[in-house]
C-alpha cells in the first residue's frame, strides 16, 4: 500500500536513509515470514498499537486493515477488544482514533 508518510517519518527517511532502509526491510521480512495473510496480520498491528496507546500508529492500521478487506465492524472489534486489557478509558480512546478513520 503507499501512503504517503507523516512529515516526521519523511524527514527521518531522508535524513537517516540507510537506518529507514534497515528498517523497511526488517517490517517487509516479518511480514512475509509467517502464514497470516495481510487482513489478520493488519488486525495484529492494530491490536498492538490500541494496546500501546500510539495514536499516530491506531490510525495507520486502521487504514492499513480496510485496505486489506477488514470491515468497519471488524477494526472497532478490535479495539473493543482491548477494554480487558488495557482498561475501558484507553480503549474508548483508542476507538476515537478508530472511528476518526471510519468517518473519512
Amino acid at each position: 500500500m503507499s501512503e504517503e508518510l507523516p512529515k516526521a517519518y519523511a524527514r527521518f527517511k531522508e535524513t537517516y536513509r540507510s537506518v529507514w532502509e534497515a528498517y523497511d526491510r526488517l517490517g517487509a521480512a516479518v511480514h512475509e515470514f509467517g502464514p497470516l495473510d495481510e487482513k489478520a496480520r493488519e488486525l495484529v498491528k492494530l491490536g498492538i498499537a490500541v494496546g500501546a496507546r500510539q495514536e499516530g500508529a491506531v490510525h495507520s492500521h486502521t487504514r492499513k486493515a480496510l485496505a486489506a478487506g477488514a470491515t468497519p465492524d471488524e477494526v472497532r472489534h478490535v479495539a473493543l477488544l482491548a477494554i480487558p486489557t488495557i482498561g475501558f478509558p484507553s480503549a474508548m480512546a483508542a476507538l476515537t482514533w478508530v472511528e476518526d478513520e471510519l468517518e473519512d
